[in-house]
């Protein structure tokens, strides 16, 4: 056996712990960001606001424990912890504008630093950003360094354009569907680098999905058609429910161990 090959297998105790990139992954992500967006909102609303943050907070914890103690990719389980990332990173980033005055064009500028700073440090350490490469415990944690990141700066942006830039909730959305879908098309006529293709996309869910949750839930004077932050919670953790537990059934997200990046 080569040192190579030794080696590999010393750095690489887990299995794949992330789905395959489906449409499905799609739908679910967009899912979860309109899910969390509704669901905090609704409960900084009707709950008292930092209770409500607190309460976000364990449950993230609680998720993200039973995401990084699992041996290998569980859809309900790294599902769960993908929604709580939604919701309080949401709260979060609320919060830095909200009770701390900071304009959402500065948030967004600050968030995507940091998500320029956990790439760059992912990179050096790892010398990939394929999600197909999620072998090992310090790769699935600079995964979910990436993940809250683009979370909370999707979230700054999605405000920004809709309020600072008074491009209403709607018009947000459109625009956000457009970034989102481009590299699709740009990886396959264009040559689009598949990674970069990959995370930029996975940004714009954060946006995209926000943007039309408050729409659908803001009050019509505000720009929304004020079906209600609950109603469109409601509905959209019924959505995720029942994806999750479609995958869970056919497997049709199963990660292919054959796609594992050389390490």
């Amino acid at each position: 056996m080569s040192t190579a090959r030794a080696s590999t297998r010393r750095i690489r105790p887990l299995v794949i712990k992330v789905p395959e990139i489906t449409v499905w992954f799609w739908i679910v992500k967009l899912l979860t960001t309109a899910m969390g967006e509704a669901t905090s909102d609704f409960l900084v609303l009707h709950l008292n606001k930092y209770l409500a943050v607190v309460l976000g907070a364990i449950a993230f914890g609680i998720a993200f424990w039973l995401q990084y103690r699992a041996k290998r990719y569980v859809p309900y389980i790294y599902w769960t912890f993908v929604t709580m990332v939604a919701v309080f990173g949401t709260m979060v980033a609320d919060a830095i504008h909200i009770v701390l005055g900071v304009p959402y064009w500065a948030s967004t500028t600050a968030f995507a630093i940091l998500l320029a700073v956990v790439f760059m440090a992912w990179y050096r350490v790892e010398r990939t950003l394929d999600i197909h490469s999620i072998v090992t415990r310090r790769r699935e944690l600079f995964y979910w360094a990436a993940v809250l990141a683009t979370f909370a700066m999707g979230t700054a942006c999605g405000d920004m354009t809709a309020t600072t830039l008074h491009l209403g909730y709607f018009a947000s959305g459109i625009l956000f569907a457009v970034l989102f879908g481009a590299p699709f098309l740009l990886k396959r006529w264009a040559g689009m680098n598949e990674i970069f293709a990959f995370w930029f996309s996975y940004v714009m869910t954060r946006p995209l999905g926000a943007s039309f949750a408050d729409w659908l839930g803001v009050e019509k004077a505000y720009g929304g058609l004020g079906f209600g932050r609950g109603a469109v919670a409601l509905a959209t953790t019924l959505c995720i429910i029942a994806a999750v537990g479609y995958l869970t059934i056919t497997s049709k997200d199963r990660p292919n161990e054959s796609l594992v990046s050389n390490l």
